[in-house]
This record gives C-alpha cells, sequence and structure tokens, in this order.
C-alpha cells in the first residue's frame, strides 16, 4: 500500500513540473510576441489629397437677417423697423351756445308756436317747429318737452329748464310788494314843551295843536281849552274858545 501512494505521489511530482514547465514556456511565448509587436516600425500610409478650400463671399448685410430675426434678446436687432407716425389728436368739439330761452307757447289750431327769446333781455319772437332762432332750429315743443336742432345734432331739453328764474323770482317779489331795501331809520324823538294853542283853523275860531306841546288835555291858556278826542282814525286835538 505505502508502496503505491509513494508511486502515486511521484507521478503528481513528474505532472506538476511538466505542467509549471509548459506554463511558464507559454509564457515566455507571449512576453515574445508582445515584444516584437511593440518593436515592429509601422509605416505611415500616404496622406490623402486635399482639394483646395472654395473662395469665401463677398459679405453683405442682407445675409445677416436670418440671425437678426433669430435674436430672441434684443427687440432692437429686428430689421423690420415699425415706423410709429403719430396722427394728430381730433379738435375739440365745438362748444354750444346757450339754449333760447323758453316764455311759453300757444296752439291756436294751427301747431304749436313757442315764445322763445335769444337771451333773457332780448325780445321775444314766435317760433315755430321747423323755424331758426339764433343758432337753433326748432323741431317740437309740448307742455313738457322741447327739440331743437344744432350743428346737426338733436338737442332735448325739459321746458322748465329754459326758463328763465330770475326773472320769475323778480316778478313774483314785484307783486308780492315785499320790500328789498334798507327800513328807514327812525326819525328823532320830538321834544315836547307847552307852547299853547297853534295857528287859526278858520271855522268857530278854534286853533289846532302844536304836536310838540306837552299841556295836558283841559288845559286853559290864553282864552284856550285844550281838547283831546278819540276818533276811529286816532287822537284829534284842538284848542277851543273858553266859554264855547
Amino acid at each position: 500500500m505505502k508502496r503505491k501512494l509513494l508511486v502515486l505521489n511521484a507521478a503528481l511530482v513528474i505532472l506538476l513540473s511538466y505542467a509549471g514547465f509548459e506554463l511558464r514556456r507559454a509564457w515566455l511565448a507571449a512576453q515574445a510576441r508582445e515584444a516584437a509587436r511593440l518593436n515592429r516600425k509601422i509605416r505611415p500610409a500616404a496622406p490623402p489629397p486635399i482639394a483646395p478650400l472654395p473662395a469665401a463671399p463677398a459679405v453683405s448685410p442682407g445675409s445677416y437677417a436670418d440671425i437678426a430675426q433669430q435674436m430672441l434678446f434684443d427687440k432692437s436687432r429686428n430689421p423690420n423697423v415699425v415706423v410709429v407716425v403719430e396722427t394728430p389728436p381730433p379738435p375739440p368739439p365745438k362748444p354750444m351756445p346757450p339754449l333760447p330761452v323758453y316764455h311759453g307757447q300757444m296752439n291756436i289750431g294751427s301747431g304749436p308756436t313757442a315764445i322763445l327769446s335769444q337771451t333773457a333781455n332780448s325780445i321775444h319772437q314766435m317760433i315755430r317747429p321747423g323755424e331758426q332762432i339764433g343758432q337753433f332750429k326748432l323741431l317740437d315743443v309740448n307742455s313738457e318737452e322741447i327739440v331743437f336742432e344744432w350743428d346737426g345734432k338733436e338737442v332735448r331739453r325739459r321746458v322748465d329748464n329754459l326758463i328763465d328764474r330770475s326773472a320769475v323770482a323778480a316778478q313774483v317779489v314785484a307783486s308780492a310788494g315785499v320790500r328789498t331795501e334798507q327800513p328807514a331809520a327812525p326819525p328823532p324823538p320830538v321834544i315836547k314843551t307847552p307852547t299853547g294853542p297853534g295857528a287859526e283853523l278858520g271855522r268857530d275860531n278854534m286853533r289846532a295843536c302844536d304836536p310838540s306841546d306837552s299841556l295836558p288835555a283841559g288845559t286853559v291858556k290864553d282864552g284856550y281849552r285844550k281838547v283831546i278826542a278819540a276818533t276811529p282814525f286816532g287822537e284829534s286835538c284842538r284848542w277851543d274858545p273858553v266859554g264855547r
């Protein structure tokens, strides 16, 4: 048994030695091939023929239009310049003159007739529809509304808005008798003194009383007695002869 083991071990040693030898020989051959490949001089191939470059075309501004169109970072690079033409503003509308003053209307069977004047102090005119007063043409009038034409436009107003209120107020004040002036200052007080009988009245030898006389009724002076009588219009004063 030992002998067989020794023979087997010897065979294994021989096999391993042979395998190591073959492995080293293959490695050395690979190294030699690699060295030969690296040391081999490669002959460079001839370069291909190079055609001459075409001549550059002349530069023109129009050729940059595409670049300007596609430049997204600056609007001023756009070649299409927008020319803004400023149109002058329209003139202001023509101011409408004051409307005529309305004084009334009448209709006697031939259609309405308005009584108008151009101003509050101008002459009154009888205007029928279709007739002109100043710059206005009367189109229609009724008890509530009046229609004019001015500058090709229709102007509608209530008749109450065309009445001159200042003239109406003045007429109301005049008819009511309202005093607008300041009241007169009161007269100075009369200083009364005992003056006695005044001028002769021309009948029954009576004399008048002086308004400034301070003597009471019944006083006798210079042959006359002072008489004060009440009447529906106030007090009546006279001097009668004594004994009458």
